[in-house]
């Protein structure tokens, strides 16, 4: 999906609840007058707060559209994860306000007062908020946004707290019995454990979260179905907004390729990954070993010798100076292993007991995306 495309949708749905919300605001509003209640008029205030999420996604893409300048050359597409992040304390905020409240009640119980008009308000409230809430949380899950998920999310929140008002008024009308603050304190615990799930998502972007392993399998899989490529390794990505990734990898060649071939090769992956995946791709290449000689020998014991350690998850990277003598590779450990220098000189005694004459470097590698 284009970038334009993608934020027109987003700026499309953000204006639906923000419409929603004004309309379900003006229906209480005019109830609430006619019916001269406070309380009604108050929530139609509320539901005017409540178009702000929508406010702020809007914001946010449009300034996640901003090209890329000298500042900031990756351009400006993590604002998404900073506009979802406040959603996010919106979300936890209401939620730690409404269990404030709830705790109260519980404590000082008071009695509510239900009319025909107030629960036909909160009926209408329930069944929009629903529908919208439902609606906002879909496209933003197609639409890969973290903010219009939690925007989603704050509606449905809303329903849910509307939904246990409802319960209470039933409860309290058949039986006399309210359970306005046990049931306000179980929703706004449920909200709260939301709103911190909501906020650890754009965070985690931030930090640097593992991609999915989806993609990397899906990365992986088109570069070996080219001929000339015998391996793929070090995956490493950058996630510089929803649209757009930074780069690198490794393939493993046969060393009779010319640099006129592997500068062709390499282009063609590069090209491949920014219209697939919109991945700035930078590519590396391992040679490996093709004629019969000492050196595809000594390729042939180290990795098998490497490869025989059931901590080693991936073997990688083998090359041979024979100018220097020296034999470097690179080792992906399992995450068992804690203590890597001592890990890395056990692999080293072994290596140079096969091969005394041999200076060994060995590179302890990391999985950064699998």
């Amino acid at each position: 999906m284009k970038s334009d495309s993608r934020s027109s949708q987003i700026v499309k749905t953000s204006i639906i609840g923000i419409i929603t919300n004004v309309l379900l605001a003006g229906f209480k509003a005019l109830v609430g007058t006619l019916a001269n209640s406070i309380a009604i008029v108050m929530d139609a205030i509320n539901n005017l707060s409540d178009a702000l999420s929508s406010v702020i996604t809007i914001i946010g893409t449009k300034l996640a559209q901003k090209p890329a300048d000298r500042k900031h050359p990756y351009g400006h597409g993590r604002i998404e994860y900073f506009s979802a992040m406040i959603i996010a304390v919106i979300v936890l905020s209401a939620g730690i306000t409404s269990l404030i409240e709830s705790v109260k009640k519980i404590i000082e119980p008071t009695t509510p007062s239900y009319t025909a008009t107030t629960l036909t308000v909160i009926i209408v409230a329930i069944v929009v908020k629903l529908v919208l809430g439902s609606y906002v949380k879909k496209r933003g899950k197609e639409l890969n946004s973290d903010a219009l998920f939690a925007s989603g999310s704050d509606a449905l929140f809303d329903a849910v707290i509307t939904l246990s008002t409802l319960v209470s008024a039933g409860i309290m009308l058949l039986w006399n019995v309210s359970l306005d603050g046990i049931l306000g304190t179980l929703i706004s615990i449920i909200i709260i454990k939301a709103g911190i799930e909501m906020l650890s998502s754009p965070v985690g972007e931030l930090l640097g979260a593992r991609v999915s392993p989806d993609l990397v399998s899906e990365i992986k899989k088109e570069i070996m179905a080219l001929d000339e490529v015998h391996g793929v390794y070090d995956i490493i990505l950058h996630n510089y907004g929803p649209n757009i990734m930074i780069g690198s990898l490794h393939i493993s060649v046969n060393d009779t390729l010319t640099a006129h071939e592997i500068h062709g090769l390499t282009r063609r992956i590069s090209v491949m990954m920014y219209q697939n995946h919109n991945i700035i791709m930078t590519v590396g290449i391992y040679a490996i070993a093709t004629g019969e000689n000492k050196q595809k020998e000594m390729q042939s014991l180290v990795l098998r010798t490497l490869g025989a350690h059931k901590d080693i998850v991936q073997v990688h990277g083998f090359y041979y100076s024979e100018n220097e003598n020296t034999i470097t590779v690179d080792v992906i450990p399992d995450y068992s292993v804690h203590d890597e220098a001592a890990f890395c000189k056990e692999l080293l005694e072994e290596l140079q007991s096969l091969l005394p004459d041999k200076t060994i470097n060995i590179v302890i590698d990391h999985n950064y995306s699998e």
